[in-house]
């Protein structure tokens, strides 16, 4: 039998570049995304979280194989909705689909990033791991600026955490992430058009390899991690950077 998978951000990027891939090799995707997708939600709100997680029952009344929350943005200008959207949305879309998940091999992955290592404000990093999004979305607005990769570092830790306990790991569920580095997608398009952003971003992203990947080379390892057969990876983020993380932190083990 085919096995389903729900896909968040499945309108472009890596969550676009791993539907096609499953699709390719049979699997059913249901895409949700702001446009495009099979279903339309916004995962930056509480009622747009509920709303897709209740359609996904209703389109996969059997319940699901796999899960990828992949939604994420990546602006600035933006703060309140880059923790909406990147912590609280992905959180909260494996948490709501973790009970549609089935046997056999049940996987959830959602993406996080090597920014996970940069310094991030503490405080916001504590309310988004104690639950708090009204907070951590006030917390945001105030200290305003690039939030990223402190959200990227918040999934992780609750990731970690999360996917030893028995709903997770005891049920044979098994969660992990992947960690890109810079990725040849819509949301870097703007970066790498420009020359000048392109040499910025090898000196804040060195690579060992001749250049960046494109979003198909991270969706071949999320197609692994969303169906391999083992029972023993789970709580990892596997960084996919081209070497980035290695050359930045090379004593790091």
């Amino acid at each position: 039998m085919a096995r389903t998978f729900v896909i968040t951000g499945s309108a472009s990027g890596i969550g676009k570049a791993t539907a096609a891939r499953l699709q390719d090799k049979g699997g059913k995707v249901i895409g949700v995304d702001l446009h495009d997708a099979d279903i339309i939600a916004d995962l930056g709100t509480q009622a747009g979280r509920a709303a897709m997680i209740a359609q996904v029952k209703t389109m996969a009344p059997d319940g699901i194989d796999g899960v990828l929350a992949g939604a994420g943005i990546s602006d600035a200008s933006r703060p309140a909705d880059t923790i909406a959207i990147n912590f609280f949305g992905a959180k909260e879309t494996l948490e709501g689909l973790r009970p549609q998940l089935r046997g056999p091999r049940p996987r959830a992955v959602t993406i996080c990033s090597t920014s996970v290592v940069m310094p991030f404000d503490q405080m916001t990093l504590e309310l988004c791991l104690a639950g708090d999004e009204e907070g951590a979305k006030r917390r945001a607005q105030e200290i305003g600026g690039f939030l990223y990769g402190g959200t990227k570092r918040a999934l992780w830790l609750w990731l970690r955490k999360a996917a030893l306990r028995p709903e997770w790991a005891g049920a044979g569920i098994m969660l992990n992430a992947v960690a890109p580095g810079a990725i040849m997608t819509p949301m870097t398009a703007p970066l790498l058009d420009d020359p000048a952003m392109v040499e910025l971003l090898k000196k804040s992203n060195p690579i060992a390899v001749e250049n960046f990947a494109p979003a198909e080379d991270v969706a071949e390892f999320l197609d692994f991690l969303l169906n391999f057969e083992g029972n023993y990876i789970l709580g990892q983020s596997f960084f996919i950077d081209g070497g980035t993380d290695a050359i930045i932190r090379p004593e790091h083990v």
